[in-house]
């Protein structure tokens, strides 16, 4: 048999764009292919499950305009399917006068993104969160938190119903494309379609490889270390709270997240693995370490960002210094009161000149199209990235 579109990858990304090409193209045959046994296994499982509003990105990119009506669409999505979510809102506190003016600029940025905040001040902040300390801060209502899991699964569903099929257990180890097909290898069993759309994550730079082009960045994982925080500690804030961003940290900082299931967890940082599903300190892979430490662009990351790193390494290693990034608002918490709580992995695109890629990437040939880099708030953004990638295939087959 041959499929109409072919879909590698069952994380949010992939099972949503599976969902959204049965809509676009009624009547179309499609075939979802996961190595794991179940969806949402790697970044769509594992992170802090935020529906992001969309403050920090730059006006006009791809990534400002996918988080904003991914934030719409997201919970759109949950109340038609009856999935939980909490519009809880999100605090960006403020722990100085330095990150005041900070905090101004962030003002600006959500003016020019037409994201509604609020500003308040100490007082102010006081008042709606008894535990959190700080000069002032900025109020984001319409960040929510949900189960990017139960989204997606619900989302595999979708494509069953539609007449799809979803294949676990099927990693990809080799792709074939001809003028007029493409062959997909999995073990000792093959599968071929008219398209290819390759949502695979971690392993997307692989993929590419595959499709016979030499890709001009790397996929490096940073491991993103949570804690969750005792039970007792469940009611300890009412929003999500979340630092002014350092200008010197590529990624947010640590933040108190509640959780959908009513835990609130601290995290995550950001360390180098040695693994690209590396969840735990003690994974590695001899492959994937020295494909990174010989590849140009890391080594200029890692020299550009020489203090941070030891700091973020430091901390990962030792428990107190992620304590104290905490403390800084929410200075009650203590050393007992973090538990291990499972660990994420961001994918991050790295260029050869040694730039973190900060938006979405992908990369096409005749018949398929790889999405190479999905940063946060890729989760959030799935059904408008899905969207973009339906219409980049509609061109495609137009060709």
């Amino acid at each position: 048999m041959t499929y109409d579109f072919m879909v590698i990858g069952a994380g949010i990304i992939g099972m949503s764009t599976a969902w959204q090409l049965q809509q676009a193209f009624p009547g179309c045959t499609v075939l979802v292919l996961e190595k794991e046994a179940l969806p949402a296994c790697h970044q769509t499982g594992r992170n802090s499950g935020v529906i992001h509003a969309g403050v920090y990105y730059t006006p006009g990119s791809l990534k400002a305009r996918f988080c904003k009506e991914g934030n719409s669409a997201t919970k759109k999505f949950c109340t038609e399917y009856g999935i939980r979510y909490d519009e809880c809102g999100k605090l960006l506190v403020a722990t100085s006068e330095e990150e005041l003016r900070r905090m101004a600029s962030l003002v600006v940025r959500c003016a020019d993104n037409e994201i509604p905040v609020e500003e308040l001040t100490a007082r102010q902040l006081k008042l709606i969160e008894p535990n959190i300390s700080g000069v002032g801060a900025l109020l984001v209502p319409s960040t929510g938190i949900v189960s990017y899991k139960e989204i997606t699964a619900k989302m595999a569903d979708l494509v069953v119903q539609g007449g799809g099929e979803v294949r676990y257990s099927s990693e990809v180890v080799a792709v074939d494309e001809q003028p007029d097909r493409i062959t997909v290898r999995t073990g000792s069993n093959s599968f071929t379609a008219r398209y290819l759309i390759a949502c695979a994550g971690l392993m997307a730079d692989r993929v590419v490889e595959m499709l016979g082009v030499q890709p001009d960045f790397k996929i490096i994982p940073f491991r993103g270390e949570y804690y969750l925080l005792s039970a007792e500690h469940n009611r300890i804030v009412n929003h999500l709270v979340y630092p002014i961003p350092d200008p010197e940290l590529p990624f947010l900082g640590i933040h108190l997240t509640r959780m959908i299931d009513g835990t609130v967890t601290v995290g995550p940082n950001a360390v180098l693995a040695f693994k690209r599903e590396g969840y735990y300190k003690t994974d590695f892979s001899l492959r994937d370490s020295i494909e990174m430490l010989t590849y140009p662009g890391l080594l200029k990351v890692l020299r550009n960002n020489f203090r941070v790193s030891m700091v973020e390494l430091k901390n990962s290693v030792y428990k107190k210094g992620y304590l104290e990034l905490v403390r800084k608002y929410c200075p009650s918490l203590t050393l007992a009161d973090l538990h291990d709580y499972p660990a994420g992995i961001r994918a991050q695109a790295v260029s050869k000149k040694g730039q973190l890629v900060s938006d979405f990437l992908f990369v096409n040939t005749r018949r398929a199209l790889a999405v190479c880099n999905a940063p946060s708030p890729a989760a959030t953004s799935a059904i408008p990235i899905s969207k973009h990638i339906v219409e980049k295939v509609r061109l495609l087959a137009e060709k």
